[in-house]
């Protein structure tokens, strides 16, 4: 998880961050106080890990925050009729029981993909989605799935026409964005702007999708009050492991902000699952195609189109460097979402600590060697505090309704971390169209 300092200016935005904490600069007021255990270097670098605030508004979707938006967004999210074979939806591969993650390795939709589904838990706190970042709005990303031939492999015309053809589904079209869906014969334009509405309304729902407040998170309200009871939130083990995190182990150079991810794409030499050198190419694959994309926050289906985000996207530049670069994801609720890495190559947050201790069986790090990682060598015991923090880093999932499907009962708690390493595909959770 060690970083050299060189490649800083890289980093984008988290870098900032990480100059300032080389220069010195001490923690914001109302940050956690230094004392005992937590000395002055430690205290500053937990002070720029906050506890999650609300989730940001998002100026691309004028409907973000529609409560009508995010009901039709929910059932949507939970249909598997959407899909070509009326045996996928959303959910297949964003379980609400797993963290809205997937415990297979492999996203198995239509299809077998490449990579591990990421959990959409927290996701409208991100500035790019997936493990490339293809796209750079909930709702662009939203879309995309049902359009992939290995995940949904539908077409936008088949998914209005579900939503046409289902009396409840349209009435909630019509509170939601007060029209009708276009008719069957309606032209390309008309189809495209109503397919950019669905990813809408999706991204209203997802938008409900935020974790509560963690031990570490209590802990860190609580110090920076100054409750002397404070580290009683945290066991021992979490504490010397949020020490090895802010400290020795440097995890929080790539780990930080209030979601613990720098939002940012690197190369950490990640073996394949097979074995051999790297073939996906990860953000080198996608640079154009978001920034060309007609979902993207600069679109013609954005209510955004000269923002903050629209400009970032027109200014995208590739290079070989974004070779089999992946986002950093955030290590909130880490521990229910196993396996991990962006093709499932670790089954435990045991494993990944092994790996960056060791870095056995790494590969070329960086396309030119820009950025370098060293391995931690961290003893069994630290390797074990280490991941005894990160399970410090899960709070509650959303509430009802939005955890489950709608008219579902109350989804089962997710086993411990340890015990996520499936054999086999779960159930079918797509039997039948959801209750409405």
């Amino acid at each position: 998880m060690t970083r050299s300092a060189a490649p800083l200016a890289r980093i984008g935005a988290g870098g900032a961050i990480a100059v300032a904490l080389s220069a010195g600069i001490g923690p914001p007021p109302g940050a956690p106080h230094a004392g005992a255990w937590l000395d002055e270097d430690l205290a500053r670098r937990v002070a720029r890990n906050p506890p999650l605030g609300a989730v940001p508004a998002d100026p691309t979707n004028r409907f973000a925050d529609s409560a009508s938006a995010a009901e039709l967004g929910h059932l949507l999210f939970f249909d598997a009729r959407l899909s070509a074979s009326g045996t996928v939806s959303c959910a297949t591969c964003h379980d609400p029981a797993r963290g809205f993650s997937d415990p297979r390795p492999l996203a198995v939709g239509e299809g077998t993909g490449s990579r591990h589904s990421m959990t959409v838990l927290n996701a409208a706190h991100q500035r790019w989605l997936t493990w490339d970042g293809r796209a750079d709005t909930l709702w662009g990303q939203a879309v995309q799935p049902f359009e992939t031939v290995h995940e949904m492999g539908s077409t936008r015309a088949k998914v209005l026409a579900t939503v046409r053809g289902d009396p409840a589904l349209r009435g909630r079209w019509r509170a939601a964005f007060g029209e009708d869906v276009p008719p069957a014969d309606a032209g390309q334009a008309a189809v495209d702007a109503a397919f950019a509405m669905v990813g809408k309304a999706l991204a209203a729902y997802e938008r409900k999708l935020t974790s509560g407040p963690s031990a570490y998170d209590r802990w860190w309200t609580r110090r920076a009050a100054g409750d002397a009871g404070a580290d009683g939130e945290l066991s021992e083990a979490e504490r010397r492991g949020l020490a090895l995190f802010f400290g020795k182990a440097n995890c929080f150079q790539c780990h930080h902000g209030a979601l613990f991810s720098d939002g940012e794409f690197h190369n950490i030499g990640m073996p394949p699952r097979d074995g051999g050198m790297p073939t996906d190419a990860g953000r080198y694959a996608v640079v154009e195609r978001v920034r060309d994309d007609p979902f993207n926050a600069a679109g013609p289906h954005s209510d955004d189109r000269d923002g903050t985000q629209a400009r970032i996207s027109r200014s995208l530049v590739n290079g070989p460097d974004r070779w089999g670069e992946f986002r950093t994801p955030s290590l909130r609720n880490a521990a229910a979402t196993a396996p991990y890495m962006h093709a499932g190559q670790k089954a435990t947050l045991a494993e990944v600590v092994r790996f960056y201790s060791t870095l056995e069986g790494a590969t070329q790090l960086d396309h030119h060697r820009e950025s370098v990682l060293r391995k931690l060598d961290l003893s069994e015991r630290e390797q074990a505090d280490l991941v005894a923090f990160l399970g410090a880093l899960s709070g509650p999932g959303p509430g009802a309704p939005w955890d489950r499907a709608p008219g579902a009962a109350p989804p089962a708690a997710a086993p411990p971390a340890a015990a996520q390493v499936p054999a086999h595909p779960p159930t079918d959770r797509n039997a039948a169209p959801p209750a409405r």
